[in-house]
């Protein structure tokens, strides 16, 4: 029997996802049912457009529920003390430059579950962050992406 995959996150990307579970358990699910109750009122429900929305609502909620569920179940959260400074490790908040354009660019690298681009969380499964996992500050890698290929030196390597 195959092993299932963990789940590895930060402990504020655990903390996020129980927050979020929390509360799609209780205010959400509560929210929804009233918008259910306010539609069953209106009547007939066979053409209910607000009754077929907080329906959907319902199912969706459910849902991610059951999602944020099964990624705790089987999660593994990344102790702050695991977090080098010396070598990129989930959790570890990375400065890259590209050595082409000297631009520099700060990355937090994350579990697969925890990616947010608008916060610079990349997974350390990405092109970016597979090149620099375990790798050390100094170290230049070069990146494959669709895009073409670049190539990065690490500056900072923190938690």
């Amino acid at each position: 029997m195959a092993e299932e995959k963990k789940n590895v996150f930060t402990k504020e990307g655990y903390e996020d996802l129980q927050n979020e579970l929390a509360y799609r358990r209780t205010e959400l699910k509560s929210e929804i049912s009233r918008r259910l109750e306010e539609a069953r009122a209106q009547g007939d429900l066979s053409e209910n457009s607000e009754y077929d929305d907080a329906k959907d609502a319902q199912a969706k909620n459910e849902a991610r529920i059951h999602e944020i569920e099964e990624l705790l179940k089987n999660s593994v959260v990344q102790d702050d003390s695991e977090i080098s400074t010396t070598k990129v490790t989930i959790g570890s908040k990375v400065t890259l430059q590209d050595t082409a354009t000297k631009n520099e660019y700060e990355y937090t690298i994350v579990g697969q579950s925890e990616v947010d681009f608008f916060k610079n969380r990349i997974s350390e499964e990405s092109p970016v962050g597979s090149a620099i996992m375990g790798k050390k500050k100094g170290s230049t890698v070069t990146v494959t992406t669709p895009g073409g290929q670049s190539k990065y030196k690490i500056i900072k390597i923190g938690k």
